[in-house]
């Protein structure tokens, strides 16, 4: 049977925030909503986003991403957006209080991973509780990494 699902007519988002994988030990992951303004959304679908250093934030019951970088959208005439304004994040309440008790309990800090569009177009963010590595957790990630690396290449035979 062919493939009748039709191509979304948005341009795709995908920001990855890369140094989120190296930097901590990640835990549970939730998709949440973004509120953001639509110059925010043009100038993301043209791939202007980092999130090198994103986290988030609880604020008055809410969770918010704070560090987020949006460039602003080169061709709006006025009302244009703060490039790291604090985002609102969307979610359920049930799941707003275990990102909040994780953080709170057992001293785990909250991190963008990524941004990106649905097949809806929505943006959304994905967002893991985190913990912090050490230095010598780092160096024994990037030793096991590069094991892995080097076993592919035996196994495929190029060394």
């Amino acid at each position: 049977m062919a493939n009748t699902k039709k191509p979304s007519p948005f341009s795709p988002v995908h920001i990855i925030n890369r140094k989120a994988r190296h930097d901590y030990v990640l835990g549970d992951v939730w998709e949440a909503g973004l509120q953001l303004m639509g110059t925010e959304v043009k100038s993301l679908r043209m791939g202007r986003g980092q999130l090198k250093d994103a986290y988030v934030v609880e604020k008055q019951g809410n969770l918010y991403a704070v560090g987020m970088h949006i460039s602003p959208y080169p061709f709006a005439r006025h009302g244009n957006h703060a490039e790291e304004r604090p985002r609102l994040l969307l979610l359920h309440k049930r799941e707003i209080n275990k990102i909040m008790g994780a953080m709170a309990r057992a001293q785990m800090t909250a991190v963008v991973l990524e941004v990106y569009s649905n097949d809806k177009g929505l943006i959304k963010a994905k967002i893991a509780t985190a913990q912090g590595k050490k230095k010598h957790d780092k160096r024994e990630s990037e030793k096991e990494r590069t094991w892995q690396r080097d076993k592919q290449r035996i196994m495929k035979g190029d060394g």
